[in-house]
């Protein structure tokens, strides 16, 4: 059976929970490959917001979008050469950020002041399984507020936002840090 879908039966049945609360505009918790996450539903604009205001981060810095699967950023992609689609691919499922030229695929409250659009195939299997249940791309921020470090255990995360946040429970992929971010043209790394 496919990883992707032997998942503990305490986080299936909150699957179709948090698809309703990303569907409706919400915000949910979610591990991600080195810290916990935030994730919204990218087109939502109010959805965007409220993650900002949890966060207490500017709109103009931009977020990051993950998907299951390279196909839910077809779009996107079909503005690359074969070698970069090549590249990303090759680097994907991973901890691997790459900045592309958006086109207007992603609404200006994702790309913030830029005109690229960060995107990345997650290997972090819940937040896998929440995009594929959401059927799309999802915002994935860490789950701190500015300034402070993110957050690596459910009780730091509980610290920062409370208990009322819907969380999907899984692990980190690896305890660390959050994905290394690159640019397509050049592979120049923005975050390491």
């Amino acid at each position: 059976m496919d990883p992707l879908h032997q998942a503990p039966l305490y986080a299936q049945w909150r699957l179709p929970l948090l698809r309703s609360v990303l569907e409706r505009g919400g915000v949910v918790a979610c591990p991600a490959e080195g810290v916990w996450g935030l994730s919204c539903d990218p087109y939502s604009e109010a959805a965007v917001a409220d993650l900002l205001t949890l966060k207490l981060r500017s709109v103009q810095k931009g977020l990051i979008v993950v998907a299951a699967n390279a196909a839910m950023f077809d779009e996107v992609l079909s503005y690359l050469s074969p070698d970069e689609r090549h590249r990303l691919r090759a680097s994907w499922p991973g901890p691997n950020t790459w900045l592309v030229p958006n086109h207007g695929v992603f609404p200006d409250w994702i790309t913030g002041e830029s005109r690229d659009v960060a995107i990345r195939v997650t290997s972090a299997l819940p937040l896998r399984r929440l995009s594929e249940s959401f059927g799309g791309p999802l915002v994935s921020t860490s789950a701190n507020p500015a300034g402070l470090p993110p957050p690596h255990y459910l009780w730091a995360l509980r610290r920062h936002f409370g208990v009322t946040l819907p969380v999907l429970p899984g692990r980190l992929e690896q305890a660390g840090k959050p994905s290394t971010i690159r640019r397509i043209g050049d592979g120049t790394i923005v975050r390491p």
